[in-house]
């Protein structure tokens, strides 16, 4: 378990630089462009790529035992799926939630890896917030026993997004979660992201 958990210390650390990388540099510098894509590219589109880190606290079930939940990824909008009923963004994520007797961190943490769909839609009167739906699969493995455990994992989100410009944004959500072995669980989060 020690070489999971070192392995795992170095993984938070290249993570951690990476969102430091993307919130300290210019929009232009994430792409090696100088200048912003010339008009009719991008936006005008409808596509971007989104790349975010959100925080939270899962409240398991029965009862409301508060957990930490960090989750960062990355997500791509194609604008041809603009008009798609399930959804117009496909993301990948990497989410670590604390399955031990503390709140932050212990030696037994759930490690998801998920692919999802995103459905982005405006809300009426106002261009600063729009909402979005997600629904997520993956395996979620878990540690600190003496064999790793992998289970199916199944998430399905509400949100709203908060802009600021076209390349930085608030996300605010509440997910329904179920792990097979697991008891269903919700997490409201708040996280970061950044757009190009």
């Amino acid at each position: 378990m020690k070489c999971v958990s070192g392995l795992i210390t170095r993984i938070d650390r290249i993570l951690l630089g990476a969102v430091i990388a993307f919130i300290i540099l210019p929009p232009g510098s994430a792409l090696g462009q100088s200048n912003p894509p010339p008009a009719g590219v991008g936006a005008e589109e409808g596509t971007s790529t989104d790349f975010y880190i959100m925080m939270g606290s899962d409240f398991d079930r029965p009862g409301l035992l508060p957990k930490a939940n960090y989750n960062i990824g990355i997500g791509h909008t194609f604008g041809f799926l603009k008009n798609d009923p399930i959804g117009d963004e496909l993301t990948f994520s990497y989410t670590y939630e604390d399955a031990g007797g503390g709140f932050w961190h212990s030696q037994f943490g759930s490690h998801t890896e998920s692919f999802g769909v995103m459905k982005n839609f405006g809300l009426p009167k106002t261009k600063r917030v729009t909402g979005y739906t997600w629904i997520q699969g993956g395996i979620s493995t878990f540690t600190g026993n003496p064999a790793l455990q992998n289970h199916f994992y199944n998430g399905e989100s509400l949100g709203a997004v908060i802009h600021f410009n076209n390349y930085n944004s608030i996300w605010v959500q509440e997910t329904f979660n179920k792990i097979i072995s697991v008891p269903w669980y919700t997490t409201t989060s708040i996280g970061y992201t950044r757009s190009w």
